[in-house]
């Protein structure tokens, strides 16, 4: 091996830190030829018997491969390694995931006759990349575990989605990944390319590309090629010039007859590819032709099942191709030495031939699914249409779909759904051979889209079925149920009226659970628009509907639903009492249960009782993971847990929630409310520039959700609001918090009330400083003074009213004893911890500027106390600057404490140092700030836009440590 030393090495490096216990993986990128599995082979060949080698390969079928094909030959040879009972009890909670992944695990010793019962459909995704993380983590646990992948340009949507799942949740294993792949087939639009994206992001996984061999490293390559008369310099520069340094043309290149010779290099990349093949005897020839068809790698049985002659002619005509070094036995598989060998070959077939051949493959295994093989259908469908036999295809490609689903592949299910209804046409009977009409294919497909993450691509074959559904069809109110929820899930609205639309249109004589489902869905739908006396209502219906059919789970979700609504417009103590009654239905059923603890672990939060929230988001998260739905439903509850923490005031365990859950890449709902939660802990723990700069990236992705789901609005908008209050940006503060006062809060009182306070702590700012905004701003704001007064009134039914009544109140009129009623309303068990040392804060003011100095400096004292004790850093770093801007010492407080929230100069002890960091432009701006002038005003002076003039000013206050305008000024002057 020349010239791959490095990545060797580097390689070797990344096993160490995996046995230490850091998992990793390695991404190898390159084109064709440069040598990507001879690096890995050599890996391989160094590794000890102290790492356990699980080897995949990806498959290429074409546009749709075997769903997990190279995860499933993976963890075949695991399974192989450690017996099918220990893998068993490895993957514990998920062991029926792992058998509908790998079946003739059912039949295992290991497995007790009725045990573990597979259904189609019945593990889910999450369940599934659940079962695979734990095996390999567990077993990890025994040794380190090194998984190889090749090929990954050909893997399946499904392969990818388990990679992507494997490289954020394996944070505790010791797994080295490793996967390679061809950088010139990753075209535009290549599934691969947002995966490598994704996957350069996650700190365990590195990637490099290899390097094309410079002359040099050719020549000695060359050199270790021949072992007599080295070739002439001329011809050296030959191959090296034809070869462009890729290792795979150069020993092609040697490898040809005459390489010394002067005229010996091929005229075409073809004719290189092809000159041992053409040197074969016309029966080695037709074996290649016949092998290329199959793939990059045949089993030996498959290829005698297909070969037409006689075992020795076949046996002959391969031991020619792998003397002449076309063909290598790896197993008991022929392989081409190169995928770009066999693909020069298949595409040298003509077309009979190249059909023929298919359907030689086709019905080889489809004698092997009779036999009772592994599931093969994706393999029959492929070689029936490469047949051109649709008609033969079909069957086999409605069965690989099932197949697919079964196994919980649903990209892979839908793609060839959407390839059986290509075929329906031309294949005569096609619903009898289906076992379903057009339409029960359409829905199924769009069901397979939207499981896969395809959201629009759902909606528009849903649409197109609708379109084709007569309204008396009973597959019509069906087809609405799923087009609404189809649209929710994309963020789009009109959902609501698409399933009032559905009830209408189900006979009266149809199924009455398909009614008591649309109706449950409608309750949800309401209650998540805020349209909560509807909720009520319909989810009341829909509970006594399932009740009277038996159906526990509609009546446990439509309980569940009534409960959360009722509470939400003040039945809060029959809410309470209703979601344990839901609670109670729902014994026994998995799925209804996690609905219970999310809900009811959410009102307990918005009620103010922040332990048990947290204590019923655990125990939730607990049945989660006994369940094997840890790493997907169990974000869900981990993510409801990380509010009541905050409230709590312990910020390093919801953090960990938080980072460990993203990495998760959880649903978009989910990713929003849990992002939005980080950027909230961001600003009042002092680094709300890195708050705001976040906010930029991630707020596009939050606006689709935030279009269907109020409550998101809600809490979106005031983390909004405080983001840009605590950059002192008044005007977008305003601008991102206003539209609540043109919504219908009141249901959702849980979700209005701090951001309520948040526009007060706004008006409050501009009435202080009515500079800071233009004059028609300032007059809107404190215009609005009324309104917010009137919302804050109206909410007067929720538990938690006298609290942010108090602290609005005091925004709004701040006097210090306005601000000591604030504070000893903080003081309740239903108050967040942080709101304590705030309302000190500003009573410390209060009474500042009533001249009350002693009392004050109390005020301040016990605010900077609570405020270090609760990690409270924006409110610590405020009070230690106030304190110091009034002369008045701190015990344990520094200058330190007054800048430690500012990005850029925290450690800066003087605060003439961080004026000295202004730049000139900085300086210039600053003059007109004390000028009193707006960022407007300051673009105008100085021949810039107002928003170049805001960040100017938001860079200012950073640097300063300065939580406005004014204090930025009174700290510049003061260094003077």
């Amino acid at each position: 091996m020349i010239a791959r030393d490095a990545e060797l090495e580097w390689l070797n490096s990344l096993l160490d830190a995996v046995r230490a216990g850091t998992p990793a993986t390695a991404v190898i990128g390159g084109e064709a030829g440069i040598g990507k599995s001879r690096l890995v082979s050599e890996f391989i060949a160094g590794l000890g018997p102290d790492v356990r080698l699980i080897l995949g390969q990806c498959v290429d079928l074409g546009d749709v491969a075997a769903p997990y094909a190279p995860v499933k030959g993976a963890l075949r040879q695991l399974v192989a390694q450690v017996g099918a009972e220990r893998a068993l009890e490895a993957v514990g909670p998920g062991r029926a995931a792992l058998v509908a992944l790998l079946p003739e695990l059912a039949a295992s010793d290991a497995v007790t006759a009725g045990e573990i019962v597979v259904t189609p459909g019945g593990a889910g995704s999450g369940q599934l990349h659940e079962a695979v993380a734990v095996l390999l983590e567990t077993l990890s646990r025994d040794l380190p575990i090194v998984l190889v992948i090749e090929d990954l340009h050909w893997a399946d949507a499904a392969t990818l989605a388990l990679l992507r799942f494997l490289l954020r949740s394996l944070g505790s294993s010791r797994l080295l990944m490793l996967l390679t792949y061809r950088t010139d087939d990753v075209t535009r639009g290549h599934p691969l390319r947002l995966f490598l994206s994704e996957a350069e992001r996650d700190r365990w996984v590195e990637r490099r590309e290899l390097a094309r061999l410079d002359e040099a490293e050719v020549r000695a390559l060359v050199g270790t090629l021949i072992d007599d008369e080295a070739p002439s310099d001329r011809v050296l520069e030959a191959v090296f010039r034809r070869s462009d340094g890729v290792p795979f043309f150069v020993e092609e290149l040697v490898g040809i007859d005459g390489c010394r010779d002067e005229g010996f290099v091929p005229a075409t990349l073809r004719d290189l590819l092809l000159a041992r093949y053409e040197r074969l005897s016309d029966d080695a020839q037709e074996l290649l032709r016949l092998l290329s068809t199959g793939g990059v790698r045949v089993p030996h049985a498959l290829l005698a099942a297909v070969y037409r002659g006689s075992d020795e002619a076949l046996e002959s005509a391969a031991r020619e191709a792998v003397t002449y070094g076309v063909l290598v036995i790896d197993g008991d598989d022929y392989a081409f030495r190169h995928a770009l060998v066999r693909e020069a070959i298949l595409a040298d077939l003509l077309p009979g031939e190249r059909a023929r051949f298919h359907a030689r493959y086709a019905e080889a295994y489809e004698a092997q699914a009779a036999a009772g093989g592994r599931r093969l259908a994706a393999e029959i469908s492929y070689h029936w249409l490469g047949a051109r036999d649709p008609v033969r295809a079909f069957p086999a490609t409605i069965q690989a779909m099932r197949e697919a689903r079964a196994a919980v592949a649903y990209a892979t299910s839908s793609q060839l759904g959407e390839r059986a209804l290509e075929l329906w046409e031309t294949v005569p009977d096609a619903e009898r051979i289906a076992g379903m009409t057009k339409l029960e294919l359409m829905g199924r497909t769009a069901s397979q889209l939207r499981h896969a993450g395809e959201g629009e691509r759902s909606v528009a074959l849903v649409k197109l079925a609708l379109a084709e559904c007569p309204r008396s069809d009973p597959n019509y109110p069906r087809l609405l149920r799923d087009k609404a929820l189809y649209l929710a899930n994309v963020g789009r609205g009109g959902s609501i009226e698409i399933l009032e639309e559905a009830l209408a249109a189900i006979p009266d004589d149809d199924s009455e659970e398909l009614r008591a489902t649309i109706m449950t869905g409608l309750a949800g739908r309401l209650m998540i628009e805020a349209r909560i006396d509807e909720a009520v209502e319909t989810a009341d219906a829909a509970y006594e509907l399932a009740s009277s059919l038996g159906f526990a789970r509609y009546a446990s979700v439509a309980m569940n639903i009534s409960a959360v609504s009722r509470a939400s417009r003040g039945e809060v103590e029959r809410g309470l009492a209703d979601i344990e009654r839901s609670r109670q239905l729902a014994e026994g059923d998995g799925a209804a249960l996690l609905r219970y603890w999310v809900n009811a672990s959410d009102l307990r939060y918005l009620v103010g009782d922040f332990p048990e929230a947290v204590r019923l988001a655990e125990e939730g998260l607990s049945r989660a993971r006994a369940q094997g739905v840890e790493r997907s439903s169990g974000v869900i509850l981990a993510s409801n847990a990380v509010d009541p923490l905050f409230a709590l005031g312990e910020w390093d365990r919801a953090d960990a929630l938080i980072e460990r859950a993203l990495a998760l890449d959880p649903p978009g709902p989910v990713r929003t409310y849990l992002e939005r939660a980080k950027l909230w802990a961001l600003v009042w723990r002092g680094d709300a520039e890195h708050a705001a700069a976040q906010f930029r990236q991630v707020r596009p992705a939050m606006l689709p959700v935030m279009q269907v789901e109020m409550q998101t609005r809600l809490a979106v908008g005031r983390v909004a609001v405080e983001i840009a209050l605590a950059v002192g940006d008044l005007s977008q503060a305003w601008r991102d918090g206003r539209g609540v006062l043109r919504e219908e809060v009141l249901p959702l009182a849980g979700y209005a009330e701090p951001l309520l306070w948040a526009l007060a702590r706004v008006i409050a700012a501009v009435r202080a400083d009515p500079a800071r905004v233009s004059e028609a701003e300032a007059a809107e704001i404190l215009d609005a003074e009324p309104e917010v007064r009137a919302l804050i009134d109206r909410l007067s039914f929720w538990p938690t009213h006298p609290l942010w009544k108090a602290f609005v109140e005091a925004e709004l009129a701040p006097t210090d004893a306005a601000w000591r009623a604030a504070a000893e309303r903080a003081t309740a068990d239903t108050a967040p911890r942080f709101l304590r040392p705030y309302a000190l804060l500003r009573l410390g003011e209060a009474l500042l500027d009533g001249g009350e100095r002693q009392a004050a400096r109390d005020a301040l004292q016990e605010a900077f106390d609570g405020a270090v004790e609760g990690g409270v850093t924006a409110v610590q770093t405020r009070t230690a600057r106030v304190a110091m801007q009034a002369g008045l010492a701190l015990d344990g407080a520094t200058h330190r404490d007054t800048r430690q929230g500012a990005a850029g100069v925290a450690g800066a002890d003087d605060p003439a140092d961080a004026v000295a960091e202004l730049t000139a432009r900085e300086r210039q701006v600053l003059d007109l700030i004390a000028e009193g002038l707006s960022n407007r005003q300051i673009g105008e002076r100085l021949y810039i836009s107002g928003k170049t003039a805001s960040v100017h000013v938001s860079a200012i206050l950073r640097k300063l440590g300065a939580s406005s305008r004014t204090e930025a000024v009174y700290l510049a002057r003061a260094t003077h």
